[in-house]
């Protein structure tokens, strides 16, 4: 869209959607591969000069010395570095002003709330956001942008807000395939693409967490199967080896645990200016037992070895992206549960509207690829989101 079009796009938004934490209207660009194309950032990753405030009032006035490492790839490829995208509070569950764009009455989702708002609206091209949990997929799917959550360690983590070592992956929004591909090689270093692959092997692959997807995503999933066998895709339909069922039990509990470990202080030294979320969630993860969260990480791992016979025979997982579209109102920021265990499993994971409501709210299903196939993934999605509903309304 460009920089010019996207100041337009805030002027006559900013005030509903409420997703920049802050923005400089005297930001430019450089040459390079992104050049010309706005970059938000979420408000838990460094930027030279701008506030880092975790979406919390204790830091409001920290203002940082120096861009996070992935905002200097991302600037020294020409992109215009805006603003700050507002998070949830310290990038967990207490969310921020942000409404979603698509339907000012519903969540973006979170933690990465404005940058995936942002991006859906036209008020950015391209996102930075982070996921531990599901803060990338989640929003994505349910403002209807594209989502990628990278193999963990991908992406370099020096600059972001650390909540949790065995979990914490640096992720983009992007407002097509196209700027997500370019963004990701800059932050890769693999420049590269591969040669898309068709017709693709296709794991349909519901997850343990199934149970908690609506009617109206499940009806989405199967519409999507179909068309992917029409276009002449093999589907098979993909069971989870029987530790996975514990898996997104586990996340959670590795979650609040290293939360508590980085954040605690937090907790401790500002309990009157943070939220009872925060303070339950810190609370909960010291309360843990150490011998739980070793069981908990060697859970993590044994999946990761399993994670070759989940893909075997297939090139890639499709999956729901959320439990449905995004809830009403905008004091929580919904459920991870679709993304707890690829979080921890830490493979690729691209989010996509593939069907939309009346109401103008997006259905958002995600790809899954083997832990380091990520470029294969990216080059391999455009045949397949092609087959996504177009938005009517």
């Amino acid at each position: 869209m460009g920089l010019r079009a996207c100041l337009r796009r805030i002027d006559a938004r900013d005030r509903d959607v409420r997703g920049w934490a802050y923005l400089d209207r005297t930001a430019t660009g450089g040459e390079g591969p992104l050049a010309g194309l706005v970059l938000a950032v979420k408000d838990v990753i460094d930027v030279a000069g701008m506030p880092t405030t975790h979406g919390s009032p204790i830091y409001a006035d920290a203002i940082a010395s120096r861009d996070a490492a992935a905002v200097a790839l991302l600037r020294g490829a020409g992109a215009v570095v805006l603003g700050k995208a507002v998070t949830a509070e310290f990038a967990t569950y207490h969310p921020g002003p942000t409404a979603n764009p698509r339907n000012l009455a519903f969540t973006p989702g979170g933690s990465s709330s404005g940058s995936a708002a942002l991006v859906a609206d036209g008020q950015a091209d391209l996102a930075l956001g982070t996921q531990t949990a599901g803060s990338v997929i989640r929003p994505a799917s349910f403002c209807g942008t594209f989502g990628f959550k990278p193999t963990f360690g991908r992406y370099p983590l020096d600059g972001v807000l650390t909540t949790s070592r065995s979990l914490d992956t640096l992720g983009l929004f992007a407002r097509s395939l196209d700027i997500l591909i370019a963004a990701d090689a800059v932050l890769s270093g693999e420049g590269t693409s591969p040669p898309a692959e068709a017709p693709l092997s296709i794991g349909l692959c519901p997850s343990p967490a199934w149970p908690a997807a609506s009617e109206e995503m499940r009806g989405a999933f199967t519409a999507f199967a179909e068309r992917l066998t029409e276009a002449g895709h093999a589907m098979t339909f993909r069971t989870l080896p029987e530790p996975f069922e514990r898996l997104g039990d586990a996340q959670a509990l590795i979650h609040r645990r290293e939360a508590g470990i980085e954040l605690g202080a937090i907790r401790r030294d500002h309990a009157d200016q943070v939220s009872p979320a925060f303070i339950a969630m810190i609370d909960a993860g010291l309360a843990e037992s150490e011998d739980d969260y070793q069981a908990a990480l060697a859970l993590q791992q044994e999946c990761k070895a399993l994670a070759g016979d989940v893909f075997a025979g297939v090139d890639l997982l499709l999956a729901p992206g959320a439990p449905g579209a995004a809830p009403p109102g905008h004091a929580a920021t919904g459920d991870p549960v679709f993304q707890r265990i690829w979080t921890a499993l830490g493979v690729p994971c691209l989010g996509f509207p593939a069907a939309w409501r009346d109401d103008g709210l997006p259905l958002g299903l995600q790809l899954i690829a083997p832990a380091g196939t990520d470029r294969q993934l990216l080059a391999n999605a455009a045949t397949i989101i092609a087959l996504a509903a177009p938005r009517e309304n």
